[in-house]
């Protein structure tokens, strides 16, 4: 259960993001910042996705170690256009809240897939 809301959360986040993407280089002129993002952020669903198919345990909480990583550096990246005022601070919570509920729901993942691999062992 918990694994497919993730999956969908991410999934839903990276449209967000495509379409912030398209909004910072279409009106905006912004074209650094909004590509960084756009990778990040779509990183998260696709290595979410990938640990969905692991080989291992082990396999699982690498993918989605990587998935936390690009999360947080994500929430950088708005931090970032926020502080820049690329995006107004409405803009900027409601994406980021987001973000964050994204990063806590891979920590308890990958927790969760830790005690297994102790357990196991």
């Amino acid at each position: 259960m918990k694994k497919g809301v993730l999956k969908e959360k991410s999934f839903r986040f990276a449209i967000r993001v495509v379409n912030l993407y398209k909004h910072l280089s279409e009106k905006k002129k912004e074209f650094v910042l909004s590509k960084q993002i756009l990778r990040s952020a779509t990183s998260v669903g696709a290595m979410i996705r990938e640990a969905e198919h692991s080989e291992s345990i082990a396999d699982f909480i690498h993918k989605m170690a990587i998935a936390q990583k690009e999360i947080n550096e994500t929430i950088y990246w708005l931090e970032l256009l926020n502080e820049t005022a690329y995006i107004s601070n409405i803009e900027f919570e409601s994406i980021h809240t987001d973000a964050v509920e994204i990063i806590k729901m891979i920590t308890s993942s990958i927790k969760t897939a830790k005690k297994s691999l102790t357990t196991n062992h």
